[in-house]
């Protein structure tokens, strides 16, 4: 069984980070270590929320493991709350290193042309240069614009301007870039992504749904990482990823009183099995 680790916060309650990426990970057949960087009692769309941040305790765990000659076949992050925590990725990156390991970045720091609570324009420069040393990252095109020091386009991009773009962040020194809520045409929405080793785009469009939740990202994210682990193509694991998330909010708002604060990710890993065995 091939082994991953994930990277990122806890939300106790929310449907986000690390209490996605397990579960969906995990039923993809991958063993999924994980590496808590901050717990939330619920994440940040709640009020009152309470917040611990574990970066004292990285170094220590990253020594044990290294005593416990720990390997991982994949390194996913997530939300990173500090320049500090950025460090130790690279850190970790660095020490369990192996050929034909994955590194796999979502810079989830920001949406809808804002960057999240907490962060500004220099950090989203240093998330840039983590990219650079991933193998795969996966930004919307808010932290696209804000890594690149662009301004963010809301509508009215075309092709050439989402291939442009996606260039761009390969020159911050990933080899392939994946550009999430991109959308040509009406009523569409997906991924599209390049890879600068062989100079090749591809893309996948599903139904744009009218509705808006928290926690997508980390649920597409998680699919795709766990969908190219699990050895699937980059093509092919965009469109799992994107399938499995359009599904996940269908099962959501397929009954009446569901939850606002995320998506029924749950109900719907059986249709990931399915988009997982193609």
């Amino acid at each position: 069984m091939k082994r991953v680790l994930s990277i990122q916060d806890i939300s106790c309650v929310g449907k986000c980070s690390l209490t996605v990426a397990l579960p969906i990970i995990s039923a993809a057949g991958i063993e999924t270590a994980i590496l808590p960087t901050t717990v939330l009692s619920t994440h940040t769309a709640f009020k009152g929320f309470t917040f611990r941040d574990l970066t004292d305790d990285i170094d220590p765990i990253i020594a044990h493991w290294q005593q416990e000659k720990i390997v991982f076949d994949g390194i996913g992050t997530g939300y990173l709350g500090t320049f500090r925590q950025i460090e130790l990725v690279e850190t970790i990156f660095e020490k369990f290193s192996h050929e034909g390991m994955l590194r796999f970045v979502d810079p989830a720091m920001g949406d809808n042309g804002k960057l999240y609570v907490g962060f500004d324009e220099a950090f989203a420069k240093r998330m840039g240069k983590l990219c650079g040393k991933a193998d795969i990252i996966v930004p919307n095109l808010t932290e696209a614009a804000f890594m690149l020091g662009e301004k963010y386009m809301e509508s009215g991009y075309t092709r050439e301007d989402i291939q442009a773009l996606l260039k761009r962040l390969c020159a911050l020194g990933c080899p392939v870039a994946a550009l999430t809520g991109v959308s040509l045409e009406e009523g569409k929405c997906g991924v599209m992504a390049y890879d600068s080793r062989t100079g090749d785009f591809c893309e996948y469009y599903s139904e744009k749904l009218p509705y808006s939740f928290h926690g997508t990202g980390d649920v597409f994210s998680s699919a795709c990482f766990a969908a190219l682990i699990h050895g699937q193509s980059l093509e092919k694991a965009l469109a799992t990823a994107v399938e499995y998330t359009v599904e996940s909010i269908r099962q959501t708002v397929s009954y009446e009183g569901h939850n606002w604060y995320g998506v029924d990710f749950e109900s719907a890993i059986p249709r990931l099995l399915e988009l997982l065995a193609r």
